[in-house]
C-alpha cells in the first residue's frame, strides 16, 4: 500500500519468520471466493518482519511512530460499523522521527491466545489479523495481513448414540439409530433406519444436515439455515420389517466445528434432519443436533477402515433391531388371527 504525499511515500510489507514451513489452509472470504492463509493455532507464537520500503531514494519520511498489532475481531454484517475485538495485542516498532532509508524492524507476539476459531458465515465473520501502520499527520500507512486460526479438540469422553422415533398415529412408526451424538470434522455417521409400521406410500427419504448460524442477542436474533449436504436413503416405498444401513462420510463437506455463544455474538450449530415424502408430496421430518469438532492430524487412519470399526460397534450394540423382530412378529400374529 502506498502514500502520496508532497514529499516521501513508503510501502509496507509483513513477512512471517516461519513463512516457508508453515501449513497453509483454504479458507472462504466474505464474497465466497476460496484463498489460502497461514494455518495457528492457539498459544502459538507469532513473529516475523515489518519491511518498510521508501519510494523516493534521497527523501525523508517523517512520522508519529510505527507499530504492529495482532487483531482478533468480530463483525457482525447488519452492524458492519462496530467491530468487536476479543484480542488486541500491540507492539510499537519505532518512536516518533523520521525514516532516511528503507528499513526492517522485528517483531514477536509470544503464545498468543487465540480461542476461537476463523469462520466466515452468512451474517458474521470472526479473523484474525497482523495490521502494520506508519503514523502520519494527514493519512496512515497501513498493511494488514490475515491469518487463518482452527481450534482442536480431543477425543469426547462421553458419546452416546441417538435414537429417536418417528411417528404418525396408526400410519407410521419409524425408529432410527446413529452410532453417536459428536464427530470430528473427518468422522463417519453409521445408522440404521427401522421401518416398524408403514400404511402410507413413502416415496423418498434422505438425510440432511443442516447448519444454523445465529448471530445477535434479545429481540435482535437472526437464524441462516443452510443445508450443507443430502443424503438419499432409499428412493421408493418401504415395507414394515425393513431397515436400511446409512454411512454418511463427511470429510467431502465444508463443515466448522460446533460453535456456541462466541464471545455472546453467534452460535454456529449442526443438525441431522431426516426427510420422508410421500406420494402426495406431504413430508415429515425429525431433527437431531450434533455436535462436530476438529481433530489434530497426529494418527489417521484410513474413512474405510474408521466405518469398518464404526460399523462393527454400532450392528454388535444395536438393541431397536431385537425389539423390531419382536414387533414385526406380533403384528404377524394379530394378522393370521
Amino acid at each position: 500500500m502506498s502514500f502520496f504525499s508532497f514529499g516521501q511515500s513508503a510501502e509496507i510489507d509483513i513477512v512471517l519468520n516461519d513463512a516457508e514451513t508453515r501449513k497453509k489452509v483454504e479458507h472462504k472470504a466474505e464474497d465466497g471466493k476460496k484463498d489460502k492463509y497461514f494455518l495457528f493455532y492457539d498459544g502459538e507464537t507469532v513473529s516475523g518482519k515489518v519491511n518498510v520500503t521508501l519510494k523516493n531514494a534521497g527523501k525523508r519520511l517523517e512520522h508519529q511512530g510505527i507499530k504492529i498489532e495482532f487483531i482478533g475481531q468480530i463483525e457482525l454484517y447488519y452492524d458492519r460499523g462496530n467491530h468487536h475485538e476479543f484480542v488486541s495485542l500491540v507492539k510499537d516498532l519505532a518512536r516518533p522521527g523520521e525514516l532516511t532509508q528503507s528499513q526492517t524492524f522485528d517483531f514477536e507476539f509470544t503464545h498468543v491466545e487465540k480461542p476461537y476459531e476463523s469462520y466466515t458465515g452468512q451474517n458474521v465473520k470472526l479473523r484474525y489479523f497482523l495490521r502494520a501502520t506508519i503514523s502520519r499527520r494527514l493519512n496512515d500507512v497501513v498493511k494488514e495481513m490475515d491469518i487463518v486460526v482452527h481450534t482442536l479438540s480431543t477425543y469426547p469422553e462421553l458419546n452416546s448414540s441417538i435414537k429417536m422415533e418417528v411417528g404418525i398415529e396408526d400410519c407410521l412408526h419409524i425408529e432410527f439409530e446413529y452410532n453417536k451424538s459428536k464427530y470430528h470434522l473427518k468422522d463417519v455417521i453409521v445408522g440404521k433406519i427401522y421401518f416398524l409400521l408403514v400404511r402410507i406410500k413413502v416415496k423418498h427419504m434422505e438425510i440432511d444436515i443442516i447448519k444454523r448460524e445465529t448471530t445477535g442477542t434479545g429481540p435482535n436474533v437472526y437464524h441462516e439455515n443452510e443445508t450443507i449436504a443430502k443424503y438419499e436413503i432409499m428412493d421408493g416405498a418401504p415395507v414394515r420389517g425393513e431397515s436400511i444401513p446409512i454411512r454418511l462420510f463427511l470429510a467431502g463437506y465444508e463443515l466448522t466445528p460446533t460453535m456456541r455463544d462466541i464471545n455472546k455474538k453467534f452460535s454456529v450449530r449442526y443438525y441431522l434432519n431426516l426427510v420422508l415424502i410421500d406420494e402426495e408430496e406431504r413430508r415429515y421430518f425429525k431433527q437431531q443436533e450434533i455436535t462436530l469438532w476438529r481433530k489434530g492430524d497426529i494418527v489417521r487412519k484410513s474413512m474405510s477402515h474408521q466405518a469398518a470399526i464404526a460399523s462393527q460397534r454400532f450392528e454388535g450394540s444395536s438393541s431397536i433391531e431385537s425389539k423390531m423382530q419382536a414387533q414385526a412378529q406380533a403384528q404377524a400374529k394379530e394378522d393370521g388371527n
